[in-house]
């Protein structure tokens, strides 16, 4: 990467170089010249992926950095460099605005319901540093663009596919057939006011009865934590959980896989992570966003200040129902209940939203 900026300074110091000698010769050749040399300019872009977390072991992150390297390059002259956050939220802060006060990024790229707020702090120092954010909102800062994913589809998803296959399991495997389980690395405002309360929904539209266990890590990478929770959980009687939490979510399946009970899968397809434990997969498609949203921000068209919202009818939120993997793990008739709430969402038939 420093190869790579010091390459931009020398092109920028000769294209100067070139724009006094047109300068000199005063032609209306040249000054076409010049126009073209500013416009090769104007392409040069550095972009920095600012991670609130690691890579290893997310694949959300893992697209956002996909996405945003696909779309630069297609552009000659366009720089990504993708930096790690680390798990240590309080740390976020200092690491976004010291990006900021290099000035060394026309744009920073990141991903988390925390970095609206953050970005808008960082901003208020560095008013002319540029933001792309996706997964969280914040509307009329003239130099942040937010796009927010509707959770509350993807959580109503997830919580009807877990009430299914809940009711389908005997009564011994499933003591407490009217609860479903959710474990989340943290508690946070889309956790609490989006996506539990949407999973509750979601299990409720099958049947009324149907209430929620929630419990919390405490963090993003305790697996054992996880792990214990969730056994703790299936002993209660709880037979479904849709697991939330990072790298925790590991301990989580192996709790389920002992124990003979089942996980539904958040933001990517997890049928392949432990075949036959995991029957459900809400998706999100973060490098589709992450792309397209580049892709706008380097053709000039990305609406700063603008706080978008997409779902399934969009294309950026769905669930996963042709994985070999899910056919073989769910019965033909909760996968056509499952289909047919697709199939109203897709169509407006049934609108899902906060």
């Amino acid at each position: 990467m420093v190869s790579g900026f010091f390459r931009k300074g020398v092109f920028a110091g000769f294209w100067l170089f070139s724009v006094v000698l047109v300068l000199a010769g005063c032609g209306a050749k040249n000054s076409q010249k010049r126009e073209v040399s500013e416009a090769a300019a104007d392409k040069s872009k550095n972009i920095v992926v600012f991670i609130p977390g690691v890579i290893s072991g997310s694949p959300v992150y893992e697209m956002l950095a996909a996405g945003v390297t696909r779309a630069a390059s297609e552009q000659p002259g366009v720089m990504v460099l993708v930096i790690e956050g680390g798990f240590n939220q309080a740390e976020w802060e200092p690491r976004v605005s010291a990006l900021a006060a290099s000035g060394m990024y026309d744009l920073i790229v990141s991903s988390n319901p925390s970095l609206p707020a953050i970005a808008q702090s960082v901003s208020d120092k560095f008013p002319e540093q540029k933001f792309l954010l996706l997964d969280g909102e914040i509307l009329g800062n003239p130099h942040i663009y937010t796009l927010r994913y509707n959770q509350w589809e993807q959580a109503f998803m997830a919580g009807h596919i877990a009430a299914l296959v809940t009711l389908a399991m005997s009564a011994e495997e499933a003591a407490g057939r009217s609860r479903i389980g959710l474990v989340a690395g943290q508690e946070y405002p889309a956790m609490n006011n989006t996506i539990l309360p949407a999973y509750l929904a979601g299990a409720q539209s099958v049947d009324p009865s149907f209430t929620v266990d929630f419990r919390v890590v405490g963090n993003w990478f305790d697996a054992g934590t996880g792990a214990n929770l969730a056994a703790d959980m299936f002993r209660g009687g709880t037979s479904v959980i849709l697991c939330i939490a990072g790298g925790a979510n590991e301990g989580v399946v192996q709790a389920a896989s002992e124990a003979g009970a089942k996980v539904v899968w958040f933001d990517t397809n997890g049928y392949g992570i432990r075949p036959g434990t995991v029957v459900g997969s809400s998706v999100l498609y973060q490098d589709k966003a992450a792309y397209e949203q580049t892709k706008r921000y380097l053709e000039g068209t990305l609406p700063f200040g603008q706080a978008e919202i997409v779902g399934v009818a969009d294309g950026f939120v769905d669930f996963v129902e042709d994985d070999p993997q899910y056919i073989a793990a769910v019965s033909p008739e909760i996968r056509e209940k499952q289909a047919e709430l697709i199939r109203r969402i897709r169509s407006g038939d049934l609108h899902l939203g906060e």
